[in-house]
């Protein structure tokens, strides 16, 4: 399946994009430059509504999940070098 670009969410923010995994899977990892990678997710009503709670603040997330989640976020970004 082709995704047009409306239904893909980019984002470089590191902390967003491990928040926004928890939820919804990473499609695929974007590389900009050597120092700088956008993350891609795929959009749908219950993504829009979590990036929503995102900005407003709404949104909480365990700790040491998100801690975890990161780990394993960068673990991504060091094995596509």
């Amino acid at each position: 399946m082709i995704m047009n670009q409306k239904d893909l969410y980019k984002t470089s923010d590191l902390s967003l994009a491990t928040t926004l995994s928890l939820f919804c899977p990473i499609e695929t990892l974007e590389r900009i430059n050597p120092h700088k990678v956008c993350f891609v997710f795929k959009r749908n009503k219950k993504f829009d509504e979590l990036l929503e709670q995102y900005w407003k603040q709404d949104l909480k997330v365990e700790p040491q999940l998100y801690f975890n989640q990161l780990k394993i976020i960068k673990a991504r970004l060091y094995a596509n070098d």
